[in-house]
């Protein structure tokens, strides 16, 4: 037991080896369904789709075990589900990128956030941004996920006379609003692993609607398919210009508020924050995450993250690193189950992506709504990360506005000098652009 307490964190006076191990399942089940999300999203710029669920597996097996071992904490990590959606629909399709590209992005960002973690100059950019942008960034990226969900499911379609509208009712349609449904009804009867069942059940159902398409002689369990069709595919050619700057500085920004909030909610609902408001561990944490993205985008996969789900294994008893490592061992043994996985379509993944939006919107409750030079810029954030199908261009577009209201209104307090060097910057590239 010594060896898991040096190790894991574990202690065997107040804590069962057994809790720890079914809170990992938990959690595990409860966040699984990125091993069938990752791949179905960045699939879409032309990258192998076998290889993508073994890096998704591989890179968050490898983020989360190390989290284990240096923060001891019981939290989980994988593939952001806000920045899988930036590589493919920002990164490489509406800007233009190819995906050897956006994996050499992920890289140098991942390089350059186990750098600032090292020198704590995450403190520095977070407390640069103000807090109800903040809030708007997460609950953006939530509509901008949920938005991509209804769009892959055919649900939204293009409009030629007023852009967007409903699409037809085809297979794929009511599938998408089956997974959808069931997911709701899942999350809100409070089943773990709700947005697990709803993908099976919605992949089940496509099965006789031809949606889920199961090949000649499929079997359930197999070999892990090869990395080599991804593995180390970077191309750095093109990539010194301002426009990459500016994309690289939105991934970091988005990567440090994604993850210090999900740490500090976590970390209250494991009751180990300190009585000055830090967390044990917390550096440990992030750098663990930081090189998570590091070895993520080498294995072929976007940036990962502390995932918010986590919070239902730690429901469960979840105290110590055990947590966490009993999850990176079930990412492991998930890799011989990529016939499963792979079988499921786009539209049974919708259910996820539109609850996943729903449980990050809840960060606009926080947004002070009393004061329009604040809430302004916060919806311009969340509406333009929509409508422009960019999440950098939301926050781009958020900061400038923000920093227009608060010159404009004299309110000058509220303003820092990296706020407005980032102002300039945005123009100048939107300008460029």
């Amino acid at each position: 037991m010594n060896i898991l307490e040096r190790a894991l964190g574990f202690d065997f006076q107040s804590m069962k080896v057994k809790t720890e191990v079914i809170a990992g399942a938990t959690t595990f089940l409860t966040m699984s369904y990125i091993l069938a999300v990752n791949p179905a999203i960045l699939s879409s710029t032309g990258m192998d789709k076998g290889a993508l669920f073994t890096a998704t597996a591989l890179a968050s097996a490898i983020a989360t075990l190390l989290l284990a071992f240096m923060a001891k904490l019981p939290f989980a990590q994988a593939p952001s589900m806000g920045l899988n959606a930036f590589f493919a629909y920002t990164l490489c399709q509406a800007m233009g990128y190819t995906w050897q590209h956006a994996l050499a992005i992920m890289f140098i960002e991942g390089i350059i956030f186990v750098v600032i973690t090292f020198f704590n100059v995450r403190e520095l950019i977070l407390e640069s941004i103000p807090k109800n942008l903040r809030f708007a960034i997460s609950a953006g990226i939530g509509m901008f996920i949920a938005f991509i969900g209804l769009k892959n499911a055919g649900i939204i379609v293009a409009k030629e006379s007023t852009f967007v509208g409903l699409g037809a009712f085809t297979p794929e349609c009511l599938l998408g609003i089956i997974a959808i449904l069931a997911s709701g009804v899942l999350m809100a009867r409070n089943v773990k692993g709700s947005l697990f069942y709803g993908i099976i059940a919605a992949t089940l159902i496509g099965i006789p609607m031809g949606v889920t398409s199961i090949p000649q002689g499929w079997l359930p369990v197999a070999a892990p398919q090869s990395l080599e069709p991804i593995f180390c595919q970077f191309d750095f050619s093109g990539l010194l210009n301002l426009k990459t700057v500016l994309v690289v500085f939105s991934l970091l920004i988005v990567n440090i508020f994604d993850t210090v909030g999900t740490l500090v909610g976590l970390a209250y609902k494991t009751g180990i924050v300190r009585p000055d408001g830090t967390i044990p561990h917390v550096k440990e944490a992030m750098m663990s995450d930081a090189i998570g993205t590091t070895c993520g985008a080498m294995l072929g996969s976007s940036t990962l993250t502390t995932y918010v789900e986590s919070a239902s294994g730690i429901a469960e008893g979840g105290r110590s690193g055990l947590t966490a490592f009993t999850v990176g061992a079930f990412f492991i043994v998930s890799l011989l189950l990529s016939p499963v996985f792979l079988l499921i379509p786009s539209a049974a993944t919708s259910g996820a992506l539109v609850m996943v939006g729903v449980l990050m919107i809840d960060s606009v409750k926080k947004i002070d709504l009393g004061d329009v030079s604040e809430a302004f810029p916060a919806f311009i954030t969340m509406i333009t990360m929509v409508l422009c199908y960019s999440i950098a261009d939301g926050i781009c577009l958020g900061i400038l506005s923000y920093v227009i209201l608060k010159l404009c209104t004299a309110q000058f307090k509220d303003l820092n000098i990296t706020l407005i060097v980032l102002s300039i910057l945005f123009v100048i590239n939107f300008i460029a652009g």
